[in-house]
């Protein structure tokens, strides 16, 4: 028997990366695709579905059929805690895609709804199962690093600013950089310290370069009318610890120094950054050391080594935990601190004051 699934959100995400990966693992079938354009559904299910496959454009619908085991929804951020906390009330497993929810009022009933209901819920992270990222995280656990006191995460981008879909409506995002890209390089950060206990934010916001006309962009010039969200966002976690975090993301910003899903890590051994592939310094003998981590085949003919494909990887690895009854890799808890953390830097550039943290989170 296999698992049967139903998408929610036929849009970008939904096609770049969940029905890829899914159609990939052998234990389930995509059979139900819904999406409020019933085209995208139709389109979807031609591509990932079979004849028998349902199309819906009422997600409500989609979540009567009592044979569907799992839910991935795959819309824009403002409907994710309704969307996923009605499929666990339908018996529905719920991979989310990033971030969590909006907000963290939001993302609190998500993973209350999964205690009630005893459903597995997880969030689209899949940037943990790079290989880069699987090699740092057992190094960190393994205490190679020691005690991790110092953590970049870093989502810069030069003129990459998404000007499709509702990425510039700050009511259906919840923001923009800082929540769509600054999100996977937070958690990413957070996971490798093992640290989910943020004390108080610090943080900034800017619209800088939003308003620029007919600007310089990977996907074309945006609307100056429609940019509704920041270009760039920075913040500054102080940890219950002591342990600090720099967050830095952006869409457009004058800058040469880029990068996405990166952390950089600064522990009492030794210390490991994502800048220029996976490399990892310390001190030895007196001898300060760096070595970059080979994560391919090692030149071996007709072999390139691991295959590499995040997407497959989280798909995989969550289909396996519902089948065999254990913990996601990604645990909403975590995702629920990540959530928690990007509003508090809002709310600090809001109003110009550090924001501290009192409701704790057991995760």
């Amino acid at each position: 028997m296999k698992l049967k699934i139903g998408i929610i959100g036929c849009g970008g995400i939904a096609n770049g990366k969940h029905m890829p990966a899914l159609k990939k693992v052998e234990e389930i079938k995509i059979v139900a695709f819904c999406d409020l354009i019933e085209e995208r559904a139709v389109k979807a299910k031609s591509e990932f579905g079979d004849e028998n496959s349902k199309v819906y454009t009422d997600y409500r619908e989609l979540l009567k059929d009592k044979d569907i085991d799992v839910v991935h929804v795959c819309t824009p951020n403002s409907s994710h805690a309704e969307i996923s906390i009605a499929s666990m009330k339908a018996d529905k497993h719920v991979m989310c895609e990033k971030p969590m929810a909006i907000n963290s009022k939001e993302g609190r009933a998500m993973l209350e709804a999964s205690k009630a209901t005893g459903k597995k819920l997880t969030i689209g992270y899949q940037n943990r199962f790079r290989n880069d990222s699987k090699f740092l995280y057992e190094a960190c656990q393994d205490g190679d690093l020691g005690e991790i006191y110092l953590g970049k995460a870093k989502a810069i981008r030069r003129r990459a600013v998404p000007t499709w879909g509702v990425f510039l409506d700050e009511k259906a995002q919840g923001g923009g950089p800082l929540i769509d890209i600054g999100t996977h390089a937070l958690d990413l950060t957070l996971w490798m310290m093992d640290n989910y206990k943020p004390k108080y934010v610090v943080g900034n916001t800017y619209h800088k370069l939003s308003k620029t006309k007919n600007a310089a962009n990977a996907w074309g010039p945006w609307d100056t009318d429609k940019f509704r969200v920041e270009d760039s966002a920075f913040g500054f976690i102080t940890m219950e610890n002591g342990a600090s975090i720099i967050l830095e993301s952006s869409w457009a910003l004058n800058t040469l120094n880029t990068g996405e899903a990166k952390t950089s890590l600064c522990g009492s051994k030794g210390g490991a950054d994502m800048e220029d592939g996976l490399r990892i310094n310390g001190e030895e003998r007196g001898v300060l050391y760096d070595k970059k981590i080979q994560l391919d085949g090692g030149g071996v003919d007709f072999y390139d080594g691991e295959s590499d494909d995040p997407a497959y990887n989280e798909a995989q690895s969550w289909i396996n935990c519902i089948l065999n009854d254990t913990e996601p890799v990604v645990k909403p808890e975590q995702a629920l601190v990540v959530t928690e953390i990007l509003e508090a830097i809002y709310e600090s550039s809001k109003n110009g004051e550090p924001v501290f943290l009192k409701e704790k989170i057991n995760a």
